[in-house]
This record gives C-alpha cells, structure tokens and sequence, in this order.
C-alpha cells in the first residue's frame, strides 16, 4: 500500500511539472511573423503591468550561450534595429524580457550622423562598474516612443560596464562620448521604462532641431545637476536583477 502512495505522488508530481510552462517573453522563441517594436504607455494609463518596458528581464543563462537560439535572437533583434534606422535596441522592446541590447551608430544614420559612428555591439546580462562625475545633457528620442516629442535628460559622460558576449565570455571595457549615450539609453530600458518616464523638458523633433541649429538650446553639454538622470536610481555595479529585486 505504502508504494502504492508512493508511486501516486511521483505521477501526481510529473503531471504538475510538465503543466508548468514559462511565458514566451521569458524565451527566446521568434514569432512567425517576427518582432514588432514594443511602444511606451505613459504612467497615467493601463497597460503598463503588461508591458514587457515596464516588467523585470532576465538574465540569460549559462547553457544558452553559443546557442543556434540565442545567435538567431540576437540577429532578429539586430535586424529590427537596422529597419527602424535605431542606433540601440534592448529584447524588451520586442516583448522578450531579457537582459541583451545592442547599440550601433553608422556614419549615413540620417538621425545622428554628427555624431560619428559607434560600432556594432552585444550587451548581455550588462552591469556598469564606473562612470563618470561629469555628465551630458542629451535629447532623446525612442523606437518604443513613436510619435513622441524629445525629451532631455542626463547622461554619464562616460561608463565602464562587465558583461558576456554570445558565446558566454565576459567581456569589460569603456565608453564614452555617443556610445556611452547609447549605452545608457538601452540600459535604462532593461532597468524598465523609456527616457519619456524621465525628462521633464520635451520638445517636438523639428522645433528642437531649429533650437539646436540656432544654438537657443544645449546639446551633448554638461549638463546642471537639476537635468535628471536617466539611469536615476540604478546603484553602480549592482546587477539587473538587485536593482529589480529592491
């Protein structure tokens, strides 16, 4: 009798196991019909607490890495980049809530040309371990804010950052300058949220590149204590998962 029990519980307990199942975002499954970008839903309507901008990413495990899975994510996600004319782009603004952004600026970029070029890179599982006491005013704009104005806000003039490539080695370095703007830009995503949770100051893109143009407003200087900082709230060298465990 006593086997009898026994045996029922193992049955009963493979049954609940193999019920269990893990929600597409949290994969790195590609939709048929591919990715579209994920847009930003503003704190004062529904939706956020479905928004995978608004949600906690994970972090990409060790057997996943050097994967056909993972190589093929990266390079979808990396293609949606390249179609939207985006300099940046992290997994969760194609609703997959993990920790991989990539940035790349070329030099024909209509948006940010002036800036010069950023090469291609893969941030996964990302910390920043250093910044800057400086830091630059930048006015940003967003793939997940589609029709919205600019909006500006703080940046660290430069970051140091730990993270692993595709294949799972670590890999630490520095930026500065539009990289580092890049960087943080997508880092804020992965913190949750876009610069339009952030800034204070918005401007629409033509009236803002009139100002620039005219020298009536800053641009990439340094900027006063009172601009936000876009990664506000982040503790230097802390992981993704303890800021989103606090």
């Amino acid at each position: 009798m006593r086997y009898v029990i026994l045996f029922s519980i193992l049955i009963v307990s493979m049954s609940l196991q193999k019920c269990v199942t893990i929600h597409d975002s949290l994969t790195l499954h590609i939709p048929p019909k591919g990715f579209e970008v994920v847009q930003h839903i503003p704190a004062t309507k529904e939706g956020r607490d479905q928004n995978t901008l608004y949600l906690p990413p994970r972090k990409i495990k060790k057997e996943e890495f050097n994967s056909a899975k993972l190589n093929n994510f990266i390079d979808t996600l990396y293609r949606v980049m390249v179609k939207n004319a985006g300099v940046g782009i992290a997994a969760n603004q194609v609703g997959k809530r993990l920790q991989i952004f990539i940035i790349e600026a070329k030099s024909e970029n209509p948006r940010y040309k002036i800036l010069g070029a950023v090469p291609k890179q893969i941030f996964i599982n990302p910390i920043i371990t250093k910044v800057s006491s400086e830091k630059k005013n930048f006015w940003h704009g967003c793939l997940s804010g589609v029709g919205e104005n600019r909006g500006n806000v703080a940046t660290y003039e430069w970051i140091e950052y730990r993270c692993q490539n595709p294949k799972g080695e670590i890999q630490e370095g520095r930026l500065d300058g539009f990289a580092a703007v890049i960087f943080q830009h997508e880092f804020k995503h992965l913190m949750n949220g876009t610069y339009l949770d952030v800034a204070h100051q918005y401007v629409p893109k033509a009236e803002l590149d009139k100002k620039i143009g005219s020298g009536e407003l800053p641009f990439f200087e340094t900027a006063p204590d009172t601009l936000p900082l876009l990664i506000q709230g982040y503790t230097i060298g802390k992981t993704l998962d303890e800021y989103h465990a606090k």
